[in-house]
């Protein structure tokens, strides 16, 4: 592990920075539903080769004097497997919502600084004879791709499963605490250095022949950034303004094809018909509550991941910016949220979210907590397998994803898997305190979505109404 490696990323110091205040704890809670009780050896020797793929599981944090570098990452002496990795049985009645009830306690509970961030627990005798692996871990650990490629390198094809070796254990790395931080401020001066050497003739060549646009791209990038750094400092939902430590949780499930064909039909990606289900579920619960709005604010996780960066890790940069709300015509709705989407994932300074970052971690942490509390919701969509998976001879049937809502009202994260999209929203109860009216305003905008692609299948709406049903708990 590299010098850069082995410490927090800006990014990800600029949210660990931010759980001062509890409110904006960046928890994921992944729910796998499986179709049988895995073999409990084979599932602890699976998570334990996953510790060895992916080192910063053993991993904790270790504070670095003065501030002169951001936290490290480094080995637990103490890992205990046992500590990270439980089972138990769920109480009865042992339904979904006994499921999704241990799950939010799940994220509402601090992680505890002295371990590595993450835990998983085994709960058995869910109804109908399967159970649930409840899989809970800091988001500095990994983004959403991430994720899937550690779930790749773990999770099997059939029930048998593939012996795939056992990876080494994890080494202690002895550098003592100054030379680690002369090294990594090297690290960070060497790499700056080097992007300005490479960037500095091509910068001059381009002023020379073409000083227009050379004067144009400055200014683009300048209002880029600006655009990336503004404060955020009004919410733009009359509605869901309150921000607590209260969570709810609750699932929405829809056919992977169905919804592909419906963006197809209007020309765009299926994100763009995931985000315009959103917006039309969150523009009837305005409705509901007699409210008009024309503009909601989102938070969206745009990947910066790069073919060669390491398995797992945090490779992502969150864009917060206004959707289109008020536009009747779905077809028109999800073009104009295709636009502004597109829009930001071209924005120039993206790539220089970290070192706006850096400047945001200088900043006193009150101010930046308000400004991102003002953001009405998250959204996320995470491209999953399409062919069935297992863990330690038990089927993944179902997968959840519960994203943090990182100081928003609510956070929608959409998982494929198998053929079905796997939709998991994780809600404020002080700024949505009846889950129940938000589902069944998603369920009718993902229904709403769905139409564009032809034919709507029956017990396709069937399935979804039954899904939507509060699971909320």
């Amino acid at each position: 592990m590299g010098h850069r490696e082995s410490h927090m990323s800006q990014s990800d110091l600029f949210s660990w920075n931010m759980e001062r205040d509890p409110v904006l704890r960046s928890t994921i809670v992944s729910v796998l539903i499986l179709d049988t009780d895995p073999d409990w050896d084979r599932l602890v020797e699976t998570i334990d080769r996953g510790t060895r793929l992916v080192p910063r599981l053993r991993h904790r944090l270790s504070t670095v004097p003065f501030g002169l570098a951001p936290p490290r990452w480094a080995l637990d002496p103490d890992f205990d497997l046992s500590w990270h990795l439980r089972r138990v049985a769920l109480p009865e009645p042992a339904t979904m919502s006994a499921v999704l009830e241990f799950a939010r306690t799940e994220a509402m509970t601090a992680f505890d600084p002295a371990r590595a961030l993450w835990r998983s627990t085994l709960l058995s005798g869910l109804a109908g004879g399967g159970c649930a692996l409840v899989m809970t871990v800091h988001h500095s650990l990994t983004d959403g791709i991430g994720g899937i490629q550690i779930a790749t390198a773990l999770l099997d094809f059939d029930r048998a499963g593939t012996d795939r070796g056992h990876p080494p254990e994890p080494q202690h790395d002895h550098d003592g605490a100054l030379r680690d931080i002369v090294a990594w401020n090297w690290s960070v001066g060497s790499d700056l250095l080097r992007g300005g050497i490479r960037a500095t003739p091509q910068t001059a060549w381009r002023a020379l022949t073409h000083p227009t646009r050379a004067v144009r791209n400055s200014a683009a990038l300048a209002t880029s950034l600006v655009r990336l750094a503004k404060p955020v400092t009004a919410t733009l939902s009359p509605v869901m303004i309150e921000r607590r430590l209260g969570r709810r949780l609750a699932v929405l499930d829809t056919p992977v094809e169905q919804l592909r064909r419906a963006a197809r039909a209007v020309g765009c990606t299926m994100n763009d018909a995931f985000l315009t289900a959103v917006v039309i579920g969150l523009r009837g619960y305005h409705d509901r509550h007699g409210a008009r709005v024309d503009h909601l604010r989102l938070t969206m996780p745009i990947s910066l991941r790069a073919a060669d960066d390491p398995i797992g890790g945090n490779r992502i940069t969150l864009a917060r910016f206004a959707l289109p709300v008020d536009i009747a015509q779905t077809e028109d709705l999800m073009r104009a949220v295709d636009a502004a989407v597109s829009g930001w994932r071209r924005e120039p300074a993206v790539p220089l979210s970290g070192a706006v970052a850096a400047v945001f971690n200088r900043l006193p942490v009150g101010v930046v907590t308000e400004m991102v509390k003002h953001v009405d919701f998250v959204a996320s969509n995470v491209p999953g397998s399409p062919v069935p998976l297992y863990i330690a001879g038990a089927r993944i049937d179902r997968m959840y994803a519960f994203g943090p809502t990182i100081g928003t009202a609510v956070n929608v994260t959409m998982t494929s898997h198998a053929g079905t999209c796997y939709v998991a929203i994780n809600a404020d109860t002080a700024a949505i305190p009846d889950l129940a009216t938000l589902t069944e305003c998603l369920a009718a905008g993902f229904a709403t979505v769905l139409r564009l692609g032809g034919e709507y299948a029956p017990q396709a709406a069937d399935a979804t109404a039954e899904t939507s049903r509060p699971a909320p708990v």
